[in-house]
Order: C-alpha cells, then sequence, then structure tokens
C-alpha cells in the first residue's frame, strides 16, 4: 500500500490515524522485534522542555542489548550498518504536550529512544518546527535515539522538511539540507553517542515506505516495519476518509 497524500484531509483526521499507528507499531516491537529486557509504551509528555520529562526516567545505557539468536523465531539485533541511502554524522551536539513512542530498558526502565511521528500541527508555525526540533536534539544530547517520521512535504516553515531543523540545530549548517524534489518525505534514524550518526531515507506519495532503524545502543538496532504497520493502521481509517485520500472522492475542505 503506498503513502497516501495526508494534506488531502484535516489534521483531526491524520491525528486519528497517527494515534492506530503509534499502537501499531508499539504492538509490533513488543510482539517479538525488541530482543530480551525491552519493552515499548505510547506515551503522552508534558512540560515545555523535554528534559523536563526526561529526567524522570533517561540514565546513561552501560549494556547493550541481549538478542536470543537460538530462540527459533527470537528477534534479531542488527550489528551491520542499516541500509539506508544516506547518511549523516555530527560532532558532538550543543543544544507541548506531544505523543511519543518510548523504548525502555527493564533493568531501571530507563528510556533508550523514541519514534516520532510528525503531525501537521508539528509544522503549521516556526515556533512548533522549533519545538519539535528542540525535542530531537534534546532527546539526543541525552543519550536517546530517534526515529523521525515525517510524510507531510515541506512547508514555508520547515522548507528543507523536519530532518533539515533538526540537522541544523546538530551541526550549527549554514547551507540547507538537500532534500530531494521528488521525495519530499523524510524518515531520519539518529544514533545518540559521543557523535550523532543519521540514516536517512526519502520517500513520495504514492510509494512503500521502507524498514527503518531504530537504535537501542549505538551501532545495534532494530529495523521497524513501518510500511506493515502503516497498513495495519490504515485499516482502520473510516471508509469515508480513505476515499477522500485515494482520491475517489473530493478534497476535505
Amino acid at each position: 500500500m503506498p503513502v497516501h497524500d495526508w494534506t488531502r484531509v484535516e489534521a483531526g483526521i491524520f491525528h486519528d490515524f497517527h494515534t492506530a499507528w503509534i499502537t501499531e507499531i508499539r504492538n509490533t516491537l513488543n510482539g517479538g522485534l525488541l530482543p530480551e529486557g525491552y519493552y515499548a509504551l505510547a506515551e503522552q509528555h508534558a512540560g515545555r522542555a523535554i528534559a523536563d520529562v526526561l529526567t524522570l526516567h533517561v540514565e546513561p545505557v552501560s549494556n547493550e542489548p541481549k538478542a536470543s539468536p537460538s530462540a527459533p523465531g527470537g528477534p534479531t539485533v542488527a550489528e551491520a550498518p542499516p541500509r539506508t541511502r544516506r547518511k549523516q554524522v555530527a560532532g558532538p551536539t550543543s543544544l507541548g504536550r506531544r505523543r511519543t513512542l518510548a523504548v525502555r530498558h527493564i533493568s531501571g526502565h530507563r528510556l533508550v529512544a523514541l519514534v516520532e511521528i510528525v503531525s501537521p500541527a508539528n509544522k503549521d508555525r516556526s515556533e512548533t518546527v522549533d519545538q519539535l526540533a528542540q525535542k530531537v536534539v534534546a532527546a539526543l544530547d541525552l543519550g536517546v535515539h530517534v526515529l523521525l517520521v515525517d510524510l507531510f512535504p515541506p512547508t514555508p516553515h520547515d522548507p528543507q522538511g523536519m530532518h533539515d531543523a533538526v540537522w541544523r540545530r546538530l551541526v550549527d549548517a549554514a547551507q540547507p539540507y538537500d532534500l530531494p524534489a521528488d521525495e519530499p518525505l523524510t524518515l531520519a534514524s539518529y544514533a545518540a553517542g559521543t557523535q550523532v550518526e543519521v540514516d536517512l531515507e526519502h520517500v513520495a506519495v504514492g510509494h512503500a515506505l521502507p524498514e527503518m532503524p531504530l537504535f537501542l545502543h549505538p551501532g545495534r538496532f532494530v529495523n521497524v516495519p513501518l510500511e506493515a504497520s502503516y497498513q495495519a493502521a490504515y485499516r482502520g481509517t473510516p471508509a469515508f476518509w480513505r476515499a477522500v485520500l485515494e482520491g475517489q472522492a473530493p478534497l476535505a475542505s
């Protein structure tokens, strides 16, 4: 199933899908994708600054995740580099209520990774773009890995996409990120550490979503099946709005 043009519907319709997609990703991670000792929760963070929330959970991760290679069908934690088409590396970083997916380690229940699915409200003003970009950078500063999924085209407030807003804060870049004009939707996986490594894929409306790495430790990750979870969430979208998204009904006013 191809990625749909979510600009065809009002923000509340995407919010409904967004909530369902988060649940499907959580279910996939908890259904055997994560190695033993890890689990995923859908959470609601509150507060003006992400650090105000993360200080309740985050501790340095000292133990690498343990996979169970001897168990048939058990989870596999990849060690080879992700097979994404683009990669960037940044040196040490300097840096309202949002729904996120928090992956925690059972030893102290430490927050190790976030999945962020960008909503229209994250791109409707310069201030909201800045808030999300700062949230990602703050998480990376605390050693929390981030998978950012942005299925919306650039706006005047993020003209080169949301990753560009994050990247500029990571490296204080003078030049904008080179967002492909024919693939304006961005998937970015950030691995936190002494340097931040970013694996990137770009897609267009009508394309399938690739798997993306979700890092649990620098150099160790699981591949999140974004396409399968997207399909599962989309099946619950009301028929009226599926018709709009699939071009079988007029655009939402």
